[in-house]
């Protein structure tokens, strides 16, 4: 079994009746909705405003793939927290990043990206998402083209350290692309970036924008058989 735990701040979704409407259950609700059809997918959820946020040092220990929603209460998620989700990254546990969380601390820690460094607008524009690598694992059973007839538009220059794999581009008909589909590796752990998901639009109920988000699973679960890696100063005998 694939043990996998979807955080979300939840606080669209309290705060405004127009999103509960689009997600009743939450984000993280909808994610965990279209994850759990997996036969071999365990799915928990936790939010910014359970204890430890969710993410105590059990639950991390137990979780082979963290799904990462933030927006508006980046800065609120507590340090020790932070620190906690990010040695386990480096010890295994994989990471999808969702939409927003590119400024989340945990995304910036792990990749040293820049939190607000992208073109951003609001108006509702078309988004084809075209497939920039057919043999990717991420891309399993998915089109070629992924077109969305609305959301949040996001722009280039998107500054974050060039990634391992570009698996997604974006094109918005505002004219703007953005590279909505990258793969990042750190430590043990395996970390992608996938940008659709803007609260106000129902993505996450898209049966091809689910596919991604299964596939993603697969691919960054920890191998479980790993090596152990030595840092620092080191004798070898």
């Amino acid at each position: 079994m694939i043990q996998i735990t979807v955080w979300n701040e939840n606080f669209h979704e309290s705060t405004k009746e127009e999103i509960a409407k689009i997600y009743p259950k939450g984000i993280h609700g909808a994610i965990k909705e279209g994850l759990e059809t997996e036969a071999d997918f365990t799915v928990r959820t936790a939010t910014l405003t359970d204890p430890e946020h969710g993410l105590t040092q059990e639950v991390l220990d137990n979780t082979d793939v963290l799904l990462w929603w933030g927006h508006m209460k980046h800065n609120d998620v507590a340090d020790e927290v932070v620190e906690r989700v990010h040695k386990r990254v480096l010890d295994g546990m994989g990471l999808i990043v969702l939409h927003s969380g590119h400024a989340s601390k945990i995304f910036k820690k792990l990749t040293g990206a820049a939190s607000e460094d992208l073109k951003w607008r609001e108006t509702g524009d078309m988004e084809k998402i075209w497939l920039m690598d057919p043999s990717h694992p991420i891309a399993d059973g998915l089109p070629e083209l992924i077109e969305i007839e609305h959301e949040e538009t996001y722009g280039e220059h998107f500054n974050i350290p060039a990634p391992d794999e570009i698996v997604f581009m974006s094109w918005f008909s505002g004219g703007e692309i953005f590279r909505s589909g990258c793969t990042f590796k750190r430590g043990k752990g395996k970390i992608f970036y996938f940008r659709p998901g803007h609260e106000s639009y129902p993505i996450f109920h898209r049966e091809d924008i689910r596919q991604v988000l299964k596939n993603a699973v697969r691919w960054a679960k920890p191998l479980h058989n790993s090596p152990s890696v030595a840092y620092g100063h080191y004798n070898f005998e």
